[in-house]
């Protein structure tokens, strides 16, 4: 019999409680692929922060839960000329990794209306200038501008563990890079780092906020 998701991820926080030493984390499930139902299963279980990569998957997903009051996180590459409508719907974006792409978000006509949206500024941590991120040579630049934007409210850093590498020394790097965001700002003491396969190095060095998906959800109905 296949385990229910609300088990899932009643035994998966059980795991977190064990680990993160009384330190404040936050589970956020990542439901791609996923019927919006397991949402709400979810959400009747008690959880409250979910998280989707995808933007029409995730508008669809957050207009039809508006009723259960939850936060939504958008954690995939966030497209400029899609930035602001993503914006409409999620509540904190974890994907902020050029200064373009702010001025998209504060742009628009005036009057409109312009939700602040927490915001992590998203770390390259490979060294192919093609992966989503930002270099860290441009970290500093980029998290003053966040934090200038009165559309955007600066929370810390995001980053995925590169492929090949130990997930460990990768995110021992990214808590480097937390620590110059939180020179700039005390207050942006987020790190959002850790999916189901590393959840447990990413937790070792720092992390805030955890993107779980198929441990929780189980495997995605289609796709990968």
């Amino acid at each position: 019999m296949t385990e229910a998701p609300a088990a899932r991820l009643a035994a998966f926080l059980e795991q977190l409680e064990d680990a993160r030493r009384a330190r404040d984390v936050t589970v956020v499930v990542v439901t791609k692929f996923h019927p919006v139902e397991l949402v709400r299963e979810l959400a009747a279980a008690g959880h409250r922060h979910f998280g989707e990569n995808r933007h029409p998957e995730a508008r669809d997903k957050a207009e039809a839960t508006t009723d259960l009051g939850l936060v939504w996180h958008f954690v995939g590459q966030l497209q400029r000329k899609k930035a602001r409508q993503v914006a409409r719907y999620a509540d904190v974006l974890h994907s902020i990794d050029a200064i373009e792409l702010v001025e998209a978000l504060e742009g628009g006509e005036p009057g409109d209306e312009r939700p602040v949206r927490d915001a992590l500024v998203q770390v390259n941590l490979t060294d192919d200038p093609a992966r989503g991120g930002v270099e860290p040579t441009g970290l500093e630049a980029l998290a003053e501008r966040v934090a200038a934007s009165e559309a955007l409210r600066l929370r810390g850093v995001m980053a995925v563990a590169p492929l090949g590498e130990e997930p460990g020394r990768a995110f021992e790097r990214l808590a480097t890079y937390a620590e110059r965001v939180r020179r700039l700002d005390a207050s942006a003491d987020w790190i959002s780092a850790g999916m189901s396969a590393d959840w447990r190095e990413a937790l070792e060095h720092g992390a805030t906020h955890l993107r779980i998906g198929t441990a929780i959800t189980g495997n995605r109905a289609v796709g990968g």
